[in-house]
Order: structure tokens, then sequence, then C-alpha cells
């Protein structure tokens, strides 16, 4: 469909899907909080599992079909340069925020544990490309411990939100996770979360659409798969993560907008258990290059990063962002200009 058209038409529909996904984003930020709010969850638990699941989906559909296609570069760059990118993005939205560093004043022990999760997620992948070549009805044993991994993490961020074990040090910047409104813990979810999971399909859509037109680039263009994958389709699918981001920054929802970030970029790790069961020529991992292992270093990197930030807790630091913030944004270019140059 997609192969025929020119290109001024494939901009356009690449465009109006983008849009279609960003706004499909907005509304769900709202409606997170809303759920959040009425199922209790926590803004932290809810912007990982909830709203880093939805907005994360066109990013999925993306890598799936170009794993179908079996063009493993562009699902594996789409799927950690999304990583990599919706990381920088709490930079981004640390120097929008008024006042004190965005990771001192959203502490929550979810969004650490949630980072910790992370970091061990994006550890398989490198274990896998490092050891044999193997695989079992066309999917790495490493694809399956990914998963288990994922299924099991998601349990322990939930306890942890529920009980934790210890609490961050409150000061007068701290911002309390408590529902705007008292009565919205008492009103039905099921409303808001149909109207959410309308908007998941939108996002979905949207995904599908960009995927086509990306993988007609590749080809027709014959650009690097890994170069479209870190940096078009993953930063456009990122999108929805830097805009509801900045919309929970904006409502004061600041654990919600950390806890997105992070959840959003565990749940990206299931990408690549997605794409190498829809890969049919053998073990994904073994079918990438050195750019898609660059760009994973990054993501761990970057994770890492902030992490130490989260834990940090720093006030203030220079140009009124974190010093981890600085660092995000740092890392972050090079790997771009490492990525464009070469």
């Amino acid at each position: 469909m997609f192969a025929s058209l020119s290109v001024p038409l494939l901009l356009t529909f690449f465009v109006i899907a983008s849009a279609a996904v960003v706004a499909a984003s907005i509304k769900a930020t709202h409606l997170a909080d809303v759920i959040a709010d009425r199922t209790r969850m926590g803004e932290a638990l809810a912007g990982g599992l909830i709203l880093g699941g939805a907005t994360s989906l066109a990013g999925v559909v993306v890598s799936v079909n170009a794993a179908m296609s079996g063009d493993a570069s562009f699902a594996f760059s789409n799927a950690v340069g999304g990583i990599a990118a919706q990381t920088m993005f709490l930079a981004v939205a640390d120097r929008l925020h008024r006042g004190v560093n965005l990771e001192h004043a959203a502490a929550e022990p979810a969004n650490l544990f949630q980072a910790v999760m992370l970091i061990v997620l994006l550890s398989l992948p490198i274990a896998a490309m490092s050891g044999p070549e193997v695989a079992y009805f066309g999917v790495h044993p490493v694809s399956v411990a990914l998963f288990l991994a994922y299924v099991c993490g998601v349990h322990l961020s939930a306890q942890v939100s529920e009980n934790p074990m210890w609490q961050p040090v409150k000061t007068a910047d701290t911002r309390e996770d408590t529902p705007e409104n008292a009565d919205e813990a008492h009103r039905s979810v099921l409303r808001p979360a149909l109207v959410f999971l309308a908007l998941v399909a939108v996002m979905g859509f949207g995904g599908w659409v960009i995927s086509q037109v990306g993988g007609t680039f590749i080809t027709r263009f014959e650009m690097k798969s890994s170069l479209v994958g870190s940096l078009i389709t993953a930063v456009v699918t990122s999108l929805p993560e830097l805009v509801t981001t900045l919309v929970a920054v904006r409502r004061g929802a600041l654990q919600l907008a950390v806890g997105g970030i992070i959840g959003g970029n565990t749940f990206d790790t299931l990408f690549l258990v997605a794409s190498d069961v829809a890969y049919r020529d053998g073990s994904l991992y073994h079918a990438v290059g050195t750019h898609d292992l660059y760009w994973l270093a990054t993501g761990l990197l970057m994770t890492g990063i902030l992490l130490g930030g989260l834990i940090l807790r720093q006030r203030e630091g220079p140009a009124r962002i974190g010093i981890e913030s600085l660092l995000l944004l740092l890392v972050y270019a090079t790997a771009v200009a490492v990525e464009v140059l070469t």
C-alpha cells in the first residue's frame, strides 16, 4: 500500500499518524491520573504500568512490523533507541519544571525500583548477543527470561508502591502523591478506562502507519535501518512520552511523569521479546549490528545516570536543572552524533 506512494503522500501520512498518536496521548495522561486516583493505585505505579504501556504501544507495533518483514536492525534499534530518547525527555521536563530539580520533587520508592528493574532488563539482551546463537521455535531463551523478569518486576513494583520498606526524606519541595479531588476514590473507573482503551487503539493504529512509512523510506532511499529506527521512528513514537511527561508536570503529577518514562522504558524492553517472536530467521539478537548494540548501551548508561539522580535528589544544579539532566542531554547528543556520522 505505502510502497507505491509518492514522497509527499508518505510524509503526509507520517505527520497525520504522528499527530494522532500525540493527541491521543495528551488525553490519556489526564485519564491515567484519574484512574490512579480512583483505583488508589498511585501515580508512580499508574505511570509505569498504565500510561507507560499505553504510550509505548505505537513503538511496539513499529518493531513487530519491522521484525515480520525481516529487518532485525530496524526492529531492535526502534526499541532501544526509544528508551534512550524517552530518558532524555526527563531532562527536558526538568528544565521546564519550575522550582527544584524534578528528581528531587518526585521522590518515590516505586520509581527507584523500576529504574533498577530497567537496568536488569537491558542487561539481558547484551547477554544474549554475546552468548551462543541459539533459538527454539525461532525464539531465543533470553526473550523468555526477559518476559518473565518483566512480569516479576511488575509484581514487585506493586508491592513496593503499596508497602514500601523505606521512605524518601520529606522536604518543603517534595511533591506528595495525593488525589486532586478527595471524592475521586469513590467514583467509578469504568468510563475513563473505556475511553483510555479507545485512545490506546488510536495510538496502536498510528504506530502501524509510522512503521509502514519508515520501512518504505529504508528500502526506497537505502537508508540505514539503525538510523531510521533509532532517530526517526523511535523518536516519533516516543513523542507521546514527551507530551505526557510535560502534561503531567504541568498538572503537578510529578510521580506520574517520572514513572511514565521509566515504566514506559521497562515496557519497551518487551519490544525485543515481541520482535524476536515475530522475526522468523532465527535469533533477533544475533541478526543485529554494532550500531544497535551501541543504542542499547546508551539506554543502559542513561538509565544508570537517571537512577543516580533519583537517589542524589539534588535540589538545584547548573542552568536550573539537575546534574543528571545535563549528563542525559550530553550522552544522548553524543549518541546521535555517532549514529549520524558513522
